[in-house]
Parts: structure tokens; sequence; C-alpha cells
């Protein structure tokens, strides 16, 4: 399939990189400092701000102090992270401002996790810029803003269900990749097993994206 758009919008853990040994060695080693194991178990973890998973399981007046404990623990440790299938060559095809990166990470997280598989997008949409996270469309229509184009001519890369749902909400094409849920979870306009179906060519007028699933 041969989608024309003027950005692409990526998610970043589960589609540009992988971090999930140290988002469960984290996250579980935070449930248990906070007496909360067996509820932590019951709650969606992947694709969330961290600030609305630690909502889910602390009273309020809680939540600041355990927000600045599980970003300590995760920011420490990065090691495991690596770049998924397709996501080197990928950003290597594309110029730096016909792309970005909208993660759920606060910022100081989100570039620790990047910096060690070698990625510095010029464009990084955090949680710390947003009220909203995913699946609310606020990320992806911030990240369209600082791109100068219409949220609507937006290719939007997710492997998450909440993450895809904010896509379609921002009014972007959506790609979801299978990396994290399989594809009878998934929503989307294209679905593809990883970024190695995804080819890119910048044109004059944007971006010509090619994949194949």
């Amino acid at each position: 399939m041969k989608l024309s758009v003027d950005a692409l919008l990526f998610d970043n853990d589960g589609t540009l990189v992988s971090s999930m040994d140290s988002v469960h060695r984290c996250w579980s080693r935070w449930a248990e400092e906070y007496g909360v194991t067996e509820a932590f178990a019951e709650v969606e973890l992947h694709g969330r701000p961290a600030a609305d998973i630690v909502a889910d399981l602390l009273p309020v007046e809680r939540v600041p102090e355990a927000l600045a404990r599980i970003e300590e623990l995760e920011t420490q440790d990065v090691s495991g992270v690596v770049l998924l299938p397709g996501t080197r060559a990928l950003l290597d095809s594309l110029p730096a401002d016909r792309w970005a990166v909208v993660t759920s990470a606060t910022r100081k997280l989100a570039e620790a996790r990047l910096a060690a598989v070698g990625i510095r997008p010029k464009h990084l949409i955090t949680a710390d810029e947003i009220t909203r996270g995913k699946p609310d469309p606020e990320p992806f229509l911030l990240a369209a803003q600082h791109l100068g184009v219409d949220p609507a001519r937006c290719a939007v890369f997710e492997d998450a269900p909440a993450g895809l749902a904010a896509g379609r909400a921002a009014g972007a094409t959506t790609v979801a990749l299978t990396t994290t849920a399989p594809a009878e979870e998934l929503v989307a306009d294209v679905i593809v097993p990883d970024l190695s179906a995804v080819s890119a060519q910048a044109t004059a007028d944007g971006v010509e994206i090619t994949t194949a699933g």
C-alpha cells in the first residue's frame, strides 16, 4: 500500500524501540515498594502515561512521590533497550522535519531510552508537554503543530490500542505494528509486523510511504 503524507509520527516503546525488559523490572520493583503488587497485575501498562497508571493504584496524595520514584527507576535502567526491526533504516530515510516521536514517557525517560540506541529526534513530544495522554488525541495534535502540518496529513505509527485510538481521534492515517499486541486487537488503516515492512521516500510535497504487511 502507498500513502502520501506530510509527516510521520512515531510512538517510541514498542514501535521504534523495545524497552519491555526494563519496564517490567522497574514497575515490578515499584509495585513491591508501594505494596500494590496485586492491584498492579490488573492494570493496563503499555502505551499509557505513568501518571495515569500511578493514579489508578495510589491515593492522590502519594502520586507525586510515586511518580518521581518510577521515573528514577526507569531512567537509571535502560539496559536491554534495543531498536526494533526497520527503525534505523526508516528514520535515516526521512528529513528531520518530517517526523516526530510522540511518547507517553516523560522527556527525561524518553531521551534516556532513545539515547541508549542512538536516536536523537529533532521533534519529541512527551508526557511533560501535554495535559491529556493517549487515547486522547492531544499528543499527536501537538506533534503536528510542532511540525507545522495538518494532523489529517500525518501517518501515526503505533503498537498499542490506546495510541491507535489517539491517532484516529487526531484524524491521522494509522499504521499498527504487531510488535506488542496481535493484529485482531488493533484497529488501524494499515497493519504491519514492524517497521521493516515500511519504506519512505521524501518528495517535494511530503513523504511517500510504502507498506508491505
